[in-house]
């Protein structure tokens, strides 16, 4: 891939109108009293050079002429603060800005580049529980998942820094005497970059950090629904590069809603476009993109399967497939929302885990003690809640969960359903909400074949003992997925991998950068696993022994 900008990363959904995100002049009367940043209990935010109200726009200066939007804490859906958007006027002159930024740090050597991303890398170590706990506060995942995904954007930091000594090209010999061909790749120009409200942080870390040690600048505008973590990463970002005298506008960010990415889209001197978020939301952008013919990044769907055979070690299946089907309250681009178990061992599988499920700890995303947070927006509630009665309609039993949770904030119960055919409209239909439709299947063929029916593709994961089986997985009849695990969950992958599904309507052009600290930060309170001398850790060693000692007893 080319290293001038093709070795981007982009992941997970953007919702860019799912969230309440309101007009400050619809609740411009309202006492600045009800915002949670002006409470004493989140005076913690104004480490992150919060206020009450925050410029959305950065490009070298701070700015923003747009609508002033207000941002939920979707655990009680009260008032967080204000963050005043990028108008079309904003976007211009910040694109504007970017592009001449770029002049000067094309110019500056990659190994230099990679010291400024090392730095950045540093800034976020020294905020990470802090940043963490807005992306809790804002996004709704919990405490540990939240550092993780900060950890990841430090984790990348690192991978880049090493990446900006590796930057060449081969020399090759050429047919005519005394001629060498030689092949260099130099920077695309201007990446823009939309992200999803999921991985508020990680994401933009995960392209910004290549981007820049191959000689871009990035323009930003992350989801509407976590402005304030937008607002809370440039600054830091912002703060490396005035350290270091360079343009702010290397890293340029335009908090805004659809006007801002349908502009994105269609502009020509966006040089390569990184989107995360639907695959409704992603054709309009490729289409876009393509109609100029431009590059892009695109991170869609994931309906991910599990699929369990007979000799399958159940101690191992049931924590793996809990922690793939609830962890972030299922939404994940990874999360396993499918479960194909072999006839044979469907009923005990199914009793487990509605033992396993029952034994979740549900609360707020920041209390410790939490597994599991709310859904991020009201809007998110409401497809669950029609999830489960499509499902029950075209035939399924919910067997756990199924409904809202009675409690301030956007909660609902993880959800078991069963009895589904692998064909059915909402089987096929990936839903961003923690349900997961359990399926029996009889042959190998068939659960092969159901794992890759559907049109959202991206992780998969087989649970066996048997060598063949786990080899024809892996094979061209096997998963079509981008992401084909064997004896582990759907969820998470490792540094410098490739994670990308197959050219079948499953498109997500990216590098997946992320590392044994991050993965296991992530499920730090689901598996209760030391980090100890930051190595990876054979998941089947630590899953279950763990995930009791988390509070999950006997199942």
């Amino acid at each position: 891939m080319a290293l001038g900008g093709v070795m981007l990363r982009t992941t997970l959904r953007l919702c860019t109108l799912s969230r309440r995100v309101r007009s400050a002049s619809a609740a411009s009367s309202a006492s600045m009293s009800t915002l949670l940043i002006s409470q004493g209990r989140y005076s913690w935010l104004q480490e992150l050079g919060l206020r009450e109200e925050n410029e959305g726009v950065y490009n070298g200066s701070w700015g923003g002429r747009g609508e002033v939007v207000t941002t939920y804490c979707p655990a009680n859906n009260q008032p967080i603060a204000r963050v005043r958007q990028a108008s079309i006027e904003d976007y211009e002159e910040t694109l504007k800005k970017a592009k001449e930024a770029w002049k000067v740090w094309a110019e500056v050597p990659a190994p230099k580049r990679g010291e400024i991303v090392r730095q950045i890398g540093d800034a976020l170590r020294k905020k990470i529980n802090v940043l963490g706990n807005l992306v809790s506060l804002e996004m709704g995942k919990i405490s540990a998942e939240s550092v993780g995904e900060v950890q990841e954007y430090v984790d990348v930091c690192d991978y880049a820094v090493g990446l900006s000594r590796m930057i060449g090209g081969p020399v090759l010999p050429s047919e005519r005497p005394g001629h060498a061909l030689i092949e260099q790749w130099n920077p695309l120009g201007l990446v823009g970059i939309i992200t999803a409200f999921n991985f508020p942080v990680a994401v933009y870390g995960w392209n910004n950090a290549i981007a820049m040690v191959c000689g871009n600048v990035c323009l930003w505008k992350g989801a509407p629904t976590t402005s304030l973590v937008s607002v809370a990463v440039t600054k830091i970002v912002a703060q490396v590069l005035e350290d270091n005298k360079l343009p702010g506008a290397i890293c340029s960010l335009v908090c805004g809603g659809a006007d801002i990415g349908k502009a994105m889209a269609k502009d020509e001197r966006v040089d390569l476009l990184s989107f995360t978020g639907s695959t409704n939301v992603g054709k309009q952008v490729a289409m876009a993109v393509q109609e100029r013919f431009g590059r892009s990044l695109l991170e869609l769907g994931g309906n991910n399967a599990i699929i369990v055979f007979d000799d399958a070690d159940l101690q191992l299946v049931i924590p793996s497939a809990l922690f793939a089907a609830v962890g972030t309250a299922g939404q994940r681009c990874t999360t396993a929302r499918r479960l194909f178990l072999h006839e044979s061992i469907h009923d005990e599988v199914v009793e487990k885990l509605v033992k396993a499920y029952a034994q979740v700890r549900i609360g707020d995303p920041w209390d410790a003690n939490t597994l599991y947070g709310p859904l991020h927006t009201e809007q998110a509630v409401k497809l669950y809640v029609d999830a489960v009665a499509q499902a029950k309609q075209q035939g399924g039993s919910v067997v756990y969960g199924g409904k809202v949770i009675d409690r301030p904030g956007n909660y609902v119960e993880p959800t078991i359903v069963t009895g589904l055919p692998h064909n059915a409209p909402i089987v096929q239909t990936e839903t961003f909400v923690p349900i997961l439709y359990v399926i029996k299947f009889k042959t190998e063929e068939e659960a092969f074949a159901w794992n890759n029916e559907v049109k959202q593709g991206l992780s998969s994961s087989i649970f066996t003992k048997d060598l063949g089986r786990i080899f024809r997985w892996l094979g061209p009849k096997g998963s079509d997925c981008g992401i084909v695990n064997v004896n582990i969950p759907t969820s998470g992958a490792e540094i410098g991998g490739a994670f990308a599904p197959s050219i079948t309507a499953r498109i997500c052009l990216w590098l997946k950068e992320s590392s044994s600290n991050s993965i296991l930060a992530n499920v730090l309170p689901w598996l209760n696993f030391a980090l100890k001398n930051q190595v990876p850790v054979d998941l089947k060693c630590w899953t279950w022994h763990s995930l009791k000692s988390c509070g999950v007893e006997d199942i």
